[in-house]
């Protein structure tokens, strides 16, 4: 039998990946995995220090899938000083039925971009109230970019303040957010008090270690989608956000207790476990509700889970194949 391994390369993936397709299959990737139709093993976290690099190695599978995928992402912060990107990554992928090596997605971090925004999407979806005025993006790297672009496909917003440690940063973020013709009127917010203040929907996509976020400047009704926080030792809300919310939800609860606000909130003892109430793939499975209230404060905690990068790659598979394009290899 011969055995061919596909090549894609970046370029191919952005043009093979929309958004609005990444939103549908994210939706249903929760919705398999709080169902019990997914294996998501734990993630495996490593920290190159001397370099202030991280590395997170996420895997799973969906059952009734072609295949399961391996990614492999880090940031290395320090990488703006070189002029090369902070996030980097592929995804390795495999026949579900044989355990063959079926491709290799260069994508350079791409996945983990779409598909990090897309559940930020999707959280807004079910969480966020259905008409409101104000956004407010703490952090300005590539990740405020994305989930400023895909959020217009799930609700309608007025206003976009965005905050970064950077000023220069943040501005470049809002003029390229500008320049992409969302219909949205983008600021730069003078301090992450000011960003949030009034705020609707807080999205906050850092790589803080330190609480950025209080619960004393939040809205009775905003959500607040936590993104950042994807390893033990990052924080971007202080826990009383988490004692103040009405409802809190998970993407997935085990791995939430490790790692994200969840992981403070408990170990610090502002909350217990049971205050989670649901995760987000129960309520997009329908077993849960979402937003229930317009006067909810609602907090989701998105630590980013294997399911998703099986998700996505699965999708580039099955376009890369329909249409033919990549490199084969022979094995």
């Amino acid at each position: 039998m011969k055995r061919e391994l596909l090549v894609l390369r970046e370029g191919e993936i952005r043009a093979l990946l929309d958004p609005a397709a990444c939103i549908q299959a994210m939706e249903r990737a929760f919705a398999a995995y709080a169902t019990g139709k997914a294996q998501l093993p734990p993630v495996i976290n490593l920290e190159v220090p001397e370099h202030g690099g991280e590395v997170h190695v996420k895997t799973g599978h969906l059952s009734g899938g072609v295949y399961y995928a391996v990614k492999i992402a880090s940031g290395f912060y320090g990488n703006a000083a070189l002029g090369l990107p902070s996030s980097s990554g592929m995804v390795l992928v495999f026949d579900a039925g044989t355990g063959a090596p079926a491709a290799l997605l260069l994508d350079n971090g791409f996945i983990t971009d779409l598909r990090t925004a897309a559940a930020g999407a999707l959280a807004a979806k079910y969480l966020a109230r259905t008409q409101f005025n104000a956004v407010a993006v703490i952090g300005s790297g590539a990740q405020a970019r994305y989930q400023l672009q895909l959020l217009p496909l799930v609700r309608n917003f007025h206003q976009a303040r965005v905050w970064g440690r950077d000023r220069n940063k943040a501005e470049a973020c809002v003029e390229d957010l500008r320049r992409a013709g969302i219909p949205s009127a983008f600021s730069v917010a003078e301090s992450v008090e000011q960003a949030v203040r009034g705020a609707d929907l807080i999205i906050t996509v850092t790589a803080s270690r330190e609480p950025l976020v209080r619960a004393e400047w939040l809205a009775p009704r905003a959500t607040v989608i936590a993104v950042g926080s994807d390893g033990p030792d990052k924080q971007e809300l202080d826990v009383g956000v988490l004692a103040r919310a009405a409802r809190i939800v998970a993407d997935s609860l085990p791995q939430c207790l490790r790692l994200g606000e969840i992981h403070h909130a408990v170990e610090q003892g502002a909350i217990r476990k049971e205050k989670v109430s649901a995760e987000l793939g129960e309520i997009a499975a329908g077993l849960k509700p979402g937003r229930q209230s317009g006067e909810e404060l609602i907090v989701c905690d998105l630590t980013g889970v294997g399911v998703q990068d099986v998700a996505a790659a699965s999708l580039v598979m099955e376009r890369a194949l329909a249409v033919g394009v990549g490199e084969k290899l022979a094995l």
